[in-house]
């Protein structure tokens, strides 16, 4: 099978678009497929490209062993919203370039966000007669209006046409969670036309370690009960919540130490916050690269996930969850919902209620005294889960049953609007 992999995001930058894209490639180009990656520059988080990439339009590299096409970008880093818009529209029309370059394909995947992608996914796929499939990780525009970054009414009754136009025009969507699929159900999509294209985890990489004690000695926290955050440190991850949790338990439960790992637009305010609280128990540690970070599960006791209470993040499936479940770390999940049942069900953790501090507290207080039988039952129940469920040999396994349904469409006929 062809297979074009639309995206805006892709490594060397971190986070769960770029590894989904790495991952789901590499699967299929070890299975025998034919893979293209179509992605802008590098410019994510801090919106600045790269040196190597820089005076440039177009690239083509192989990375890894994946042929990915690279076109410009005007990077905006933590600019206004419509600069970050001005950033979707620049690889939007970009992208068709990269198009241009690209070999015949049977399917183009597309990535949203940013929803305005699509239109190069939808029109592409129509000049090439290939099937479009829609990969709709947020519900965009909902999930902004939610957090309180888009405003504009004409704007927002524009993208929802958008976004409607795109759902009905997709051969099919993959859906990161049940929640997005439930969604795209309730707006008309048949079910046979919605499937699950989840966040998942290299269980090779990520599986679990000895305790690095030479990192333990390195960043003071030999004896220590470590709740460690990685990720990206925004807004909509509430981790304001957690530093109000840490102050709770500083004297209570000396024991607990809360270890940042990332970077992100809140990074200056909690480091501010931590300094106001006085709080001795936590630690930013900043970013590192993604091979670092099995050294830096192998030190933590639990995993904190956590996402602000918004009802569209009752949804949410953060690939944190099931990184740090590969490495037999339990969960801290401070949130409520799809992801939270997941976490109760498998027995693989703990749930805090999100933005609530003394919620949060009381949990990381029972799980600093949880028997050790108990904690080892939950680590080997989350490295079970992640091997059974969330690696992503068995999510591509679950992308070529659907690819192979779009296959029995008669062959005069690649493309059509459903």
């Amino acid at each position: 099978m062809r297979v074009i992999y639309l995206c805006q995001h892709f490594p060397p930058e971190t986070g769960a678009p770029q590894i989904r894209v790495y991952e789901v490639s590499k699967e299929l180009i070890n299975r025998g497929h034919q893979v293209e990656v179509l992605t802008a520059f590098p410019h994510h988080p801090k919106g600045v490209i790269p040196e190597e990439y820089q005076g440039k339009f177009y690239l083509f590299e192989d990375w890894d062993g994946i042929p990915v096409h690279r076109s410009w970008i005007y990077p905006s880093g933590k600019g206004s919203f419509w600069k970050r818009l001005a950033t979707y529209f620049s690889f939007t029309f970009s992208a068709f370039y990269s198009i241009l370059k690209s070999k015949p394909t049977d399917v183009i995947i597309c990535n949203s966000p940013p929803l305005f992608l699509g239109i190069t996914g939808y029109i592409s796929a129509k000049l090439k007669r290939a099937k479009f499939v829609f990969n709709v990780a947020d519900i965009w525009p909902e999930s902004a209006v939610e957090l309180g970054i888009l405003k504009n009414k004409q704007f927002i009754k524009m993208a929802e046409w958008l976004e409607n136009f795109l759902y009905r025009k997709s051969w099919k969507i993959a859906t990161a969670t049940e929640g997005i699929k439930e969604y795209m159900i309730r707006k008309g999509k048949r079910e046979e036309d919605v499937f699950l294209l989840p966040n998942g985890v290299n269980t090779n990489t990520f599986s679990p370690l000895p305790k690095d004690t030479a990192l333990l000695k390195e960043i003071g926290m030999k004896d220590k009960k470590i709740f460690m955050y990685a990720g990206t440190l925004g807004y909509a991850q509430g981790l304001d919540s957690v530093l109000e949790a840490a102050a709770l338990v500083k004297e209570s439960v000396p024991d607990a130490h809360f270890l940042f790992v990332g970077d992100g637009q809140e990074y200056e305010k909690l480091i501010k916050m931590k300094e106001d609280l006085k709080l001795t128990n936590v630690t930013f540690y900043g970013s590192v690269p993604v091979s670092e970070m099995p050294k830096l599960f192998s030190i933590a006791d639990y995993s904190i996930v956590s996402l602000r209470d918004i009802e569209l993040f009752k949804g949410a499936r953060p690939s944190k969850i099931f990184v740090a479940l590969s490495t037999g770390t339990p969960v801290l999940y401070c949130g409520s919902g799809e992801s939270a049942e997941i976490v109760n069900q498998y027995n693989c953790g703990r749930i805090a209620p999100p933005e609530n501090p003394e919620g949060i507290a009381a949990a990381v207080k029972e799980l600093c005294h949880l028997p050790i039988g108990k904690y080892e039952e939950m680590s080997k129940n989350g490295r079970e889960l992640a091997i059974n469920q969330y690696s992503w040999k068995s999510i591509v396994d679950d992308l070529l049953l659907n690819m192979k349904e779009l296959e029995s469409v008669k062959e005069n006929s690649p493309f059509s609007d459903s």
